[in-house]
This record gives C-alpha cells, structure tokens and sequence, in this order.
C-alpha cells in the first residue's frame, strides 16, 4: 500500500525531511515491489502522489487494486474530466488550461473576475490565487513561475458567495456502497483542508442534497470506481456544481468514519479486494452532529498574515461530537486551541455586505452582555443601526483611542476581524491588528460565516454547558 500525503505534512521541516519527501517515485517504489513481491498495490490511501504512479505501475507490470489506473487517469486528466461531466450532463465552473500570459489574460476576461487561477504543477492548492481583477491576474502572472506549454496556468471561474460540500464514499464497481455527505461552515475560498467541517448538512437544501447523491452515482458509474472517491461540490442558490473528484481517500475519510460509526478505509480496502461489501449504511440521518475544527500554527511562522485562503494553511485538525450543531461547534473550536471570550471584543468587520450580515450576530454579543469595541466605519454603522459600541481608532490614524492600546493591555477576549478584500493584499491596519492577535494569544475569528455561526452558537449554548459523553454513548 502506497501511503504517502504531502498535504498532511507540516511546513515546518528541514531541507533533510524535505529530500527524504521526493525519494517516493516511480523507481523507488518498483524497488519495493520487486523486494516484497506483492500480490497487488493500492495507490488509493496516500494522496495525489500515489494516483499519479497508478499508470506507470501498470505500465511497469503492477496489479492496482480497486478502480482501474486508465479510470482514475480519466478522473485526474481535467480535459478528459470536464468532457466526461459535460457528457453526464453534470454542471461545473467555466475553465481553460493557458501556456502563455496574454493568454491567461485574454481567457480571464472571458470567464468573468473573480478567477481562480492555479498552476498546473502544484499539490494541495499550494500556489493557488483568486483574482479580483486584471491587476491581481497580472501581478500573480507575474510573480509566478514561468507560464509556458510545460508549466501552464489552470483559470476557472470562481463563485462568490457558494458553499462547498462533500461526498465522500466507497463504490464497487460502479455501483455506490457507503458515502457520508460534509458542509463546510466558510464558504467556497477556504482550502478544504482549512474550512470548518460538519456532519450531516445542518444548511444545506434537501433538494441540493438530493442531486449531489444523484451526479455522485453517475460520475462513479462512468469511471467505474472501485474503492474510496472523494467528490467536492458547489452549492449556490440550489445550483449545483463539481469542483472535481478524487479517486481515493480524502482526509475528511476518518472523521466520516468516526462520526458515521462505519469504518470508510476497511470497507473500502475490501472492496478493492473483490470482497462483498454490501449493507445497508445509515450516514445521513445521524443523531449526533460533529465539527471538524482546523488547527494553524501562525504563532510559529513570523509575519504570516492569519486568515484563510484558497491554498492549504492548518497544520492539524480536530473534531468533537454534540447533540446539536451549536454545542458541536463550540466544542470543536475549544479543542482546536479557541478560548471563550468573557467580556470585551473588539469587531472590524469590513466591507458593508459584511456589516450588514454579520449585524444580527453582533447584536446577540450585546444582548449576552458583552462590551464591545469597533473600529470606526463599523462602529459608525453599529451607531446608526442602534448598537451600544465604544469606537476606537485604526492604529495608522494615530488618533485615541486607538486599537493599539487595547491590543497592548490585554483588555480583549476576542477578535472579530474581517479583511475588507478577501483575495487582495489587505491594508496595513487589518494584518497588523491579525497578526497581533496571534502573537498577543487574542482569539481570532477572520471569516464572516465561522463568526456568524459562533455568535449563534455561543448564544445557544450560554448557561447551557458543555456534556461530555463517550464515543459509544453518542453511536447508540
């Protein structure tokens, strides 16, 4: 078994570690084989690495268990991909591959900013970039490694405001076994491995729900899957569409099967061995909902700005179970190293649609008793909208009171500080009061939809506790 994931490694490791990580290659791994003499491989359990060397396995005279190495090619190659959807009848966002800048530029102007724009080379979104505009494409272009018909440029269409979803599962030759269906609580700009996961859907339309089972079926019929699949999707206004799929294991794989109750990799690993897997699997409606919590180490990485984008940031995870999705949620959030504020937040909350949405939230902080600071454009609309604020000044106005004296006296329980422009380089103001907050320990919370459902579930759950109940307890 091929079990190697670069995505769950940490950055922090030495050019050693580093050069130890690129030793597993084709060549290396027929060194192995030709040692073991095996029965088969499975390439399904370690990560894009081992999906790439299924073909030349082959090639080389190596049995892959479970899906056909020429089938998860087809799922990986996204020109053969995309045709297959388009084939299925199966929406996705608009895309094109481009080996020179003008190119990239000219494709851009085409789909519609924001883009999402990803050299063809990299893993676990490393190196990923949305472009709000022409000049953020230029200035990316630009800062990147050369574009050419070697190293080309993957744009596709981003979509605001969508959420993301996931089905993770098993299939037996083409034919669905077990899958568990996840909701990220950020939406659609946060890397899947940094976003706040929940299961079952607490938000999510039945409908959508629905025609996410029914494309799921079809791409596994289609690619014939046997073994473990991985598919993300995009949900806005009940329309529905694939990001891509994964022919293996994904890293939500034991949280679904922690939550599920059904071991994912075992019934998955037999499969591949043309075992009988058959059975009636209960994964949707569950009586328990469970919050996989993202885990950063921005306080070891100096002048790292802390706020979650398209390319891979956590270094670790954690998931706690509850009776409900509040309780679940602050559980998760605590475990992962959060701390509950008991008196004074400081909000800045950025653009005006943040406001608007997150103004509800903000008035529930004031109900619980909470005294809250905001700097100036959002204390001026916390002020016309009726909310009791004290208003403090950006640190760049020099102006008292001011952010940086709140920051240096530990007065603050929490920050709430969402960038003005999500995917450009951020103002002075908004890094510094972020990276603050991580070095002075503050809370921090940078992403609108992670701040709404926190103020809600902390309102849920206030005077409430936290029980404590064991794994079995939670299953039965």
């Amino acid at each position: 078994m091929i079990n190697y994931n670069p995505e769950t490694v940490s950055t922090d490791y030495d050019m050693s570690d580093r050069l130890y990580f690129e030793e597993l290659s084709l060549e290396r791994v027929l060194d192995i084989v030709e040692f073991e003499r095996p029965r088969g491989v499975i390439v399904s359990t370690g990560g894009q690495i081992p999906n790439n060397l299924a073909l030349p396995l082959k090639k080389n005279g190596v049995r892959i268990f479970g899906t056909r190495p020429e089938d998860i090619d087809r799922a990986e190659d996204r020109h053969v991909f995309s045709k297959l959807l388009d084939t299925l009848d199966v929406d996705q966002p608009a895309w094109a591959e481009l080996t020179t800048e003008a190119a990239a530029e000219k494709a851009a102007r085409a789909i519609g900013y924001p883009v999402l724009v990803r050299p063809s080379y990299v893993l676990s979104g490393s190196a990923m970039k949305v472009a709000p505009d022409a000049v953020s494409l230029k200035e990316f272009l630009k800062n990147a490694a050369a574009v050419s018909s070697d190293h080309p440029v993957v744009i596709s269409k981003f979509i605001e405001n969508a959420r993301e979803i996931e089905i993770d599962g098993v299939a037996s030759k083409g034919n669905p076994v077990i899958y568990a269906i996840t909701e990220h609580v950020e939406n659609a700009g946060t890397h899947s491995g940094d976003a706040t996961v929940v299961l079952p859907p607490q938000r999510t339309y039945l409908e959508t729900i629905r025609r996410a089972k029914q494309v799921t079926r079809s791409i596994i019929k289609a690619l014939k899957i046997t073994g473990p699949y991985n598919i993300q999707f995009l949900a806005k206004d009940n329309r529905l569409q694939v990001i891509e799929c994964n022919v293996r294991a994904s890293r939500s794989f034991p949280f679904v099967s922690k939550v599920t109750g059904y071991n994912f990799i075992e019934i998955a690993t037999r499969a591949m061995l043309g075992r009988d897997v058959a059975g009636d699997y209960r994964t949707l409606e569950l009586d328990l909902v469970a919050v996989k919590s993202p885990q950063f180490s921005y306080g070891r990485i100096k002048g790292a700005d802390p706020r979650t984008k398209v390319e891979m940031a956590s270094t670790g995870e954690v998931a706690c179970f509850g009776d409900s999705y509040s309780e679940a949620l602050l559980k998760s959030m605590l475990a992962a190293g959060f701390r509950l504020p008991k008196k004074n937040i400081l909000v800045s909350l950025g653009e005006k649609e943040n406001k608007v949405k997150l103004l509800p939230s903000i008035q529930l902080l004031v109900d619980m008793g909470f005294k809250l600071f905001a700097t100036e454009h959002t204390a001026d609309f916390l002020l016309e909208n009726g909310v009791e604020r004290k208003k403090v000044f950006k640190i760049s106005t020099k102006k008292e009171p001011n952010v940086s004296a709140l920051l240096a006296d530990g007065t603050l329980d929490l920050i709430i500080n969402i960038p003005t422009h999500v995917f450009a380089r951020e103002s002075t103001d908004g890094f510094i009061i972020r990276r603050k907050a991580i070095d002075m320990n503050i809370p921090l919370i940078t992403n609108r939809q992670l701040a709404e459902a926190f103020v809600t579930a902390l309102h849920e759950q206030k005077g409430n506790g936290l029980k404590t109940k064991s794994w079995a307890e939670y299953l039965s």
